[in-house]
């Protein structure tokens, strides 16, 4: 059986390429060799190219493909999409494989592109009911006077979170205890963004649900309870070891089918598609969305990697799935 070319993405253009490298890694690791050709392909800001043992090889961005060392031109029958923020998390990366008809693994562009927009995602899902964060919305230039910060005490009140609108890994994301500290942390959050989400303050268990559809019915992970050192789970809590990561979280059996029944159902709700990851704080003893993740973290600091680790799934057979499904969905 001839081995399937597929192309891991990793990298991108925000603050998280870093992290995504190291999920890129973590699933070109995994992958079986036996059934894959298995190339890691950083998308960067200074150009698009194929690592192979250290040597960059340019990618054709005409029709996705490279040069390799023996002057033999190399074509890609997948990619497996592990970019967090743009351009891979947004849905530009996602239009332009499908333009050229490369199946990948990630939700399409349109789903990519809203979900990745938190202003847009809990739009919608307030029309469905889903409890959340109150929240207030400010783009950069946006007047700061006092009827504004008047408005927003009623609204969101103190502390609140005051995080970019389309960034991850916690990145520009502040929390807000008094009125004279706003302005430094909306500055914090423009340095990511120029869209700026303020939120109100949920106390609670913080709780983060895999969930993936490989074809068949939607399949909900245990639920990983994050305990963070410090008052959030910020940028050095996720990936300086400064949190504790529980999986099974410890909540009732009630509590559990709750949160899990809800991730299916802002998953199937929504279109997702792939492996995605969906983050709660259980407030007042209910589930409150808090946002999705359509490229999860999958280094081994990463949460997914630990729920499919509890659920006896090993990541060479979880990606390899999302491999065949994503191209059998392009070739239905």
């Amino acid at each position: 059986m001839q081995k399937k070319n597929i192309a891991v993405l990793m990298g991108g253009y925000s603050s998280e390429y870093q992290i995504s490298l190291n999920s890129g890694a973590t699933v070109v690791a995994s992958l079986d060799k036996e059934k894959y050709q298995v190339y890691a392909v950083h998308i960067l800001k200074d150009g698009w190219f194929c690592v192979i043992d250290g040597e960059r090889f340019a990618i054709d961005k005409g029709d996705f493909s490279f040069i390799d060392a023996f002057a033999k031109k190399v074509t890609f029958q997948a990619c497996y999409n592990t970019i967090h923020g743009t351009p891979g998390e947004d849905g530009k990366l996602q239009a332009y494989l499908e333009l050229l008809g490369i199946p990948q693994t990630s939700c399409d562009f349109y789903e990519s592109a809203m979900t990745f927009n938190k202003r847009d995602t809990l739009s919608v899902l307030s029309s469905y009911g889903v409890p959340m964060a109150q929240s207030v919305y400010i783009n950069k230039g946006d007047v700061i006077d006092m009827p504004f910060k008047n408005s927003l005490a009623l609204k969101v009140g103190y502390p609140c979170f005051v995080k970019p609108n389309r960034a991850g890994s916690s990145y520009g994301v502040s929390k807000v205890y008094k009125e004279g500290d706003l302005e430094q942390a909306l500055e914090h959050a423009f340095s990511e963004d120029s869209q700026v989400l303020i939120e109100s303050f949920l106390s609670g268990t913080e709780v983060s649900v895999g969930v993936y559809n490989f074809g068949g019915e939607t399949q909900v992970l245990p639920a990983c309870e994050i305990v963070p050192d410090g008052d959030f789970f910020s940028l050095e809590a996720k990936y300086s070891g400064k949190s504790q990561e529980i999986v099974p979280a410890r909540l009732s059996e009630k509590e559990t089918n709750e949160v899990q029944g809800l991730t299916k159902g802002i998953y199937d709700l929504l279109s997702l598609k792939g492996i995605c990851r969906i983050d709660f704080i259980f407030h007042e003893g209910k589930p409150h969305f808090v946002e999705v993740n359509t490229n999860p973290g999958l280094s081994k600091e990463s949460i997914i990697p630990r729920e499919f680790k509890a659920a006896g799934l090993s990541l060479a057979e979880v990606f390899g799935e999302a491999i065949e499904h994503c191209i059998e969905r392009a070739q239905a």
